[in-house]
């Protein structure tokens, strides 16, 4: 087996690289780059904006940020395409369809709660 950090040639069982000290052995964070279904659980790899985004998009939901959301849905797709080796579309594309559908929603209950329609 080879470090994959700087391709020195290492024993099977170890768990750090003698020569980097770069973790070698099969674990959770090393393998999330490669494992998609573990990238939907543990955000290695993420942009922090499409994170952020999510986040205030699932919450603009029960309270008014989707203002926010959807601002920090829009950086973190700027910031995607700046990255493409980062992950995190999905979220991002949530915080600014849930940011945009609470901004109607209150925007609607604020116009009735003014003019009374």
């Amino acid at each position: 087996m080879f470090c994959s950090n700087c391709g020195a040639q290492i024993d099977d069982r170890a768990v750090v690289c003698a020569k980097c000290g770069c973790a070698v052995g099969k674990t959770a964070i090393a393998s999330a780059d490669d494992d998609a279904a573990l990238r939907l659980i543990v955000p290695i790899g993420r942009s922090g904006w499409s994170i952020a985004a999510g986040y205030l998009g699932l919450l603009s939901l029960i309270f008014p940020l989707g203002v926010f959301a959807f601002v920090f849905g829009i950086i973190a797709i700027r910031d995607l395409r700046k990255h493409p080796d980062k992950h995190g579309a999905g979220r991002a594309w949530f915080g600014i369809v849930a940011g945009g559908f609470s901004v109607l929603i209150y925007g609607i209950c604020i116009v009735v709660a003014v003019f009374g329609c």
